[in-house]
């Protein structure tokens, strides 16, 4: 096994970004990730203000995969994640959907005890660890901020991408970059004041590697789901690239028709949100396998 501590940080994903690391396919990996805040905000009487805005949402990385090229995908296996004893959040004024209900910024230090989050003296919940950013070097020459999602994945806050689930993303560029970071002790969809319980951690992965095979975006299998995931500048956008991008993986592997394939996406499939609070929006869609069982449907 190889690890990756976070002193090996990025704050954009770009393809000139220097690997930290170069992997063989099927190569267990463990990532070191700082919180979103870079491990700034340590006590509640720090705000978010006093934060170095230039060390948001570092990624620990990037990781350079043998053999991936341009057209393959990187099949990464979530094998576990380990989170600090303390969380941070965070509202601020201006910032997330609830942004008209919060009238000053504060900050929340949230205790992890026994793998629960003690939010206060009675509400406890149950941690469910996530990576809020992970991604690849995207397509073209265009630097993207951690912050920001996108095809590559990125800041796609997808509380799906978790322990036991399998990630695909895309290769755009040589070694296709892997980089990750962002880590939740647990997050609700929407993400609706702009954070989860913000916490660093560790990461252990598998990567491996599909050769000429892409679906264009990243792609989620779990034990009883697929997720397709898309991004977009609303809500309605993020939708259609999502729903475009469904259609896409169904309609190549299923013996249906057009009609039948976008009936069976209106009564078996669901269209989640992600986030609603990043620079762009993501969703996902949620592909029931007991449904298609007797199709063996999968990636490759």
């Amino acid at each position: 096994m190889k690890k990756i501590s976070c002193e090996n940080a990025i704050y954009f994903m770009h393809r000139d970004n220097k690997p930290a690391l170069e992997v063989e396919p099927g190569e267990l990996l463990e990532f070191e990730a700082r919180d979103c805040f870079s491990d700034q905000i340590q006590e509640e009487s720090q705000l978010f203000e006093s934060a170095d805005w230039s060390q948001i949402n570092p990624a620990t990385g990037p990781v350079a995969i043998k053999g991936a090229e341009p057209g393959d995908t990187l099949v990464i296996d979530i094998l576990d994640i380990k989170v600090d004893d303390k969380g941070t959040m965070i509202v601020v004024p201006d910032m997330g959907a609830l942004a008209d209900k919060i009238d000053q910024s504060e900050t929340k230090i949230v205790p992890i005890v026994n793998g629960y989050a003690q939010f206060n003296d009675k509400i406890h919940l149950p941690i469910k660890p996530m990576i809020g950013v992970i991604g690849v070097a995207p397509e073209g020459d265009e630097k993207i901020p951690n912050g920001t999602p996108g095809f590559h994945g990125g800041n796609m806050d997808n509380k799906k991408i978790t322990r036991g689930t399998r990630l695909f993303l895309p290769v755009f560029h040589p070694g296709g970059m892997l980089a990750l970071g962002d880590l939740h002790a647990v997050m609700g969809d929407g993400e609706v004041v702009i954070c989860g319980v913000e916490v660093p951690g560790e990461v252990l992965l598998k990567v491996d590697l599909i050769k000429g095979k892409t679906l264009g975006t990243p792609f989620l299998e779990t034990p009883d789901y697929f997720y397709v995931i898309g991004t977009g500048k609303d809500l309605d956008d993020a939708g259609a690239v999502t729903l475009d991008k469904t259609y896409a993986f169904l309609k190549e592997r299923l013996s249906l028709t057009s009609n039948e394939v976008a009936m069976l996406m209106s009564i078996a499939c669901d269209l989640e949100i992600c986030q609603i609070v990043d620079p762009l929006i993501t969703c996902r869609m949620a592909i029931p396998k007991q449904v298609f069982a007797l199709y063996n449907l999968s990636f490759a």
